[in-house]
């Protein structure tokens, strides 16, 4: 029996996952979370799943974070992800970081189980839409560096985010920036989220991890 533990933060896709999963022999979901600060409370204090199958996009933690606890705390947990988002970015990062499968959310029910069966045997598996978004890169000679630096050539902010940018880095909340530029806290909010949206990133440390990658901050 496959035991599997299953983070999700919408409901009703939860839910379809887990019926899918329940009507197949082997598989048993032992436990379901919203986010990952959810699914390590659920590792901490009950039997380990076999595969913990994961979204990326969720608020408090995320599942490319999730991924780099439970590699470090739990190694025998192998770590799936099932998202819509498809960049190879987050595909060469997150098997760069333990994972084991990557599949995005358009797949097929046939083809789900089958990764997830060949991810418990002890195989690692990406998905054929994926798989052949690679192909297509390496058929056409482009190196990830170069496919990376084409997606964030036209990241462009002003002096004022720049500078909003320096002091997220430094780990100051939108209140104390604001306190320091004289800004309202709406508008650091405002300025905050313009550079998540500008580099195409999921969330703060992210954003960060982007600037000091494209050498934005040094």
């Amino acid at each position: 029996m496959i035991k599997i533990l299953l983070v999700e933060d919408h409901m009703v896709v939860r839910n379809g996952i887990k019926l899918l999963l329940e009507s197949q022999d082997g598989f048993e979901v032992i436990g379901e979370a919203s986010n990952g600060k959810e699914a390590l409370h659920f590792l901490a204090s009950n039997p380990l799943p076999d595969i913990v199958l994961t979204d990326i996009s969720m608020d408090e933690m995320d599942g490319m974070e999730l991924l780099q606890v439970i590699k470090k705390q739990y190694e025998t947990v192998k770590v799936v992800i099932l998202s819509m988002l498809n960049q190879i970015n987050y595909v060469i990062e997150a098997f760069e970081s333990g994972l084991s499968g990557y599949l995005v959310k358009n797949v097929g029910y046939s083809e789900l189980l089958f990764g997830l069966n060949h991810i418990a045997g002890g195989g690692r598996y990406l998905s054929e839409e994926i798989a052949m978004i690679l192909l297509d890169q390496v058929s056409s000679g482009q190196s990830y560096t170069q496919l990376r630096g084409e997606m964030y050539e036209d990241f462009d902010i002003s002096d004022r985010e720049l500078e909003v940018l320096k002091l997220i880095a430094e780990g100051y909340t939108n209140v104390e920036i604001a306190d320091k530029i004289f800004l309202s806290k709406r508008t650091v909010e405002g300025h905050r989220q313009n550079l998540i949206d500008k580099a195409g990133v999921k969330n703060t440390a992210h954003l960060v991890k982007f600037a000091f990658e494209r050498g934005i901050l040094n």
